[in-house]
């Protein structure tokens, strides 16, 4: 090991370090709002679409960004699933229901 190596061996962490810093980076998008996820996911596309990055950053930028879209998808699945429906039953009651997209609907 070179003396600059040993006089900073945190500037190259090793995998087990790396691995430890990118379950932080899970855990922060976690606990994310839909929209910070999404204005993160944007700055990551134009990142990105800029083209001259290194190939790691590049591909750290793509996993977390395929981290952030799936986050994203979750926090919709769970918006949807809250939407109701109040309908009103034959005998006068209200009752919620969850709401449905009908398949014709949801290709429009």
């Amino acid at each position: 090991m070179t003396e600059k190596q040993q006089s900073n061996p945190s500037r190259d962490p090793s995998p087990r370090q790396a691995g430890v810093e990118r379950e932080g980076a899970v855990k922060e998008n976690n606990e994310l709002s839909f929209e910070a996820c999404l204005e993160r996911l944007e700055k990551i596309v134009k990142e990105l679409e800029q083209g001259d990055l290194p190939l790691d950053r590049a591909l750290e930028l793509f996993e977390e960004g395929v981290k952030l879209s799936a986050n994203c998808r979750r926090k919709l699945e769970e918006a949807e699933n809250r939407v109701e429906i109040l309908l009103k039953k034959s005998d006068g009651k209200i009752v919620a229901e969850p709401f449905r997209l009908d398949e014709n609907e949801s290709s429009s």
